[in-house]
């Protein structure tokens, strides 16, 4: 049996090209999923010009399962993200550390023929994720990336005691602010400006700070200093301006991709001085990412969207909005 379906891809234009999918038989762990969404990523933005399909927070609809399969049935409703495969028998896959897998297949670097930007994909099992029932597929989809990338920071280093700063309300942000909230974390938002001060509060904020105009954080009379700080904007940011309200021993976990010469290029002494480390972190595991997904729906945390038809037309304009900061905060494509 011949399963195709239609792909969107980049190009060395950075224009938006329709192709196709085609496979001519499934391996005995493979699955068949018919797309219904996909989140937008500022990830995908580096890809524009790559002749790859687009997207990696797809949902769908399993439609045939291979003979190995053994956890999913046809009719379930999965998400995937990031991460295609691993190799399960390298130490770090057999540690719960198979994001380090050294021999994975991932968005960007594998599959270039598929993604979650069209109509049908075929994916191992072990890296599709059934979703749960309290979460739409439309909510779904950005947390696949976006939602998994902020969890895993938050679960590893922070605790309900923290005062936890999040730099920037935007795809990221605006979750890590409604999953530090939810986790009971004591919660301050520093922005640019202070045009999204009630949308930080609403989502859970306990404080909110416009930076744009400050020289020094320490004239803003923060009550009480900063023990985790998550920097989730799009472009980096000066360090120094946050050094002054983090605590002693702090942490400061970047999220930020861009060019990786610089995303940890932090100023050395002032942190070593304090003791501050400087984490790096990616995506969610197998068992966070099922543990962020039954998270957030337990607890209403769902990402703010603006959907788009899965087309060419609607995903250059899903892309355009994204490109110029203009998204709110995460884009869905649909197949509906």
């Amino acid at each position: 049996m011949v399963y195709e379906g239609k792909t969107f891809r980049g190009s060395a234009s950075g224009e938006i090209v329709e192709s196709s999918f085609t496979r001519e038989e499934l391996s005995p762990n493979d699955v068949v999923v018919k797309i219904t969404h996909s989140g937008l990523c500022g990830t995908d933005l580096h890809y524009l010009n790559i002749d790859m399909v687009l997207g990696h927070e797809g949902v769908g609809v399993v439609q045939e399962v291979g003979l190995s399969c053994k956890r999913l049935n046809v009719g379930d409703r999965v998400g995937w993200g990031y991460m295609h495969e691993t190799c399960g028998l390298c130490r770090e896959c057999q540690t719960d550390n198979e994001v380090f897998c050294q021999d994975k297949r991932c968005f960007g670097s594998a599959n270039f023929d598929q993604g979650s930007l069209g109509e049908l994909g075929v994916w191992k099992e072990d890296w599709l994720f059934k979703l749960p029932d309290a979460l739409t597929s439309e909510q779904a989809a950005p947390l696949m990336c976006a939602g998994s990338t902020v969890f895993t920071p938050l679960i590893k280093y922070c605790k309900p005691t923290d005062r936890v700063g999040i730099v920037g309300i935007g795809g990221l942000g605006h979750l890590a602010i409604q999953f530090a909230a939810k986790m009971g974390c004591d919660v301050v938002v520093f922005s640019g400006t202070d045009s999204k001060r009630e949308e930080a509060l609403s989502l859970g904020a306990n404080e909110f700070y416009a930076t744009k105009c400050v020289d020094d954080l320490s004239q803003i009379g923060l009550p009480k200093p900063i023990n985790r700080l998550i920097i989730t904007t799009a472009g980096m940011v000066d360090y120094d301006l946050y050094f002054e309200v983090l605590a002693p021993k702090a942490t400061v976990i970047p999220l930020t991709v861009t060019d990786p010469k610089y995303t940890m290029g932090v100023p050395y002494v002032p942190f070593a001085w304090k003791g501050i480390e400087v984490v790096g972190t990616v995506l969610a595991g197998r068992v966070m990412h099922n543990d962020m997904l039954e998270f957030a729906a337990r607890n209403k945390i769902t990402p703010m969207i603006e959907k788009y038809p899965m087309t060419t037309e609607g995903i250059t304009q899903a892309i355009d909005r994204l490109n110029s900061g203009r998204l709110r905060y995460r884009g869905v494509l649909t197949n509906e």
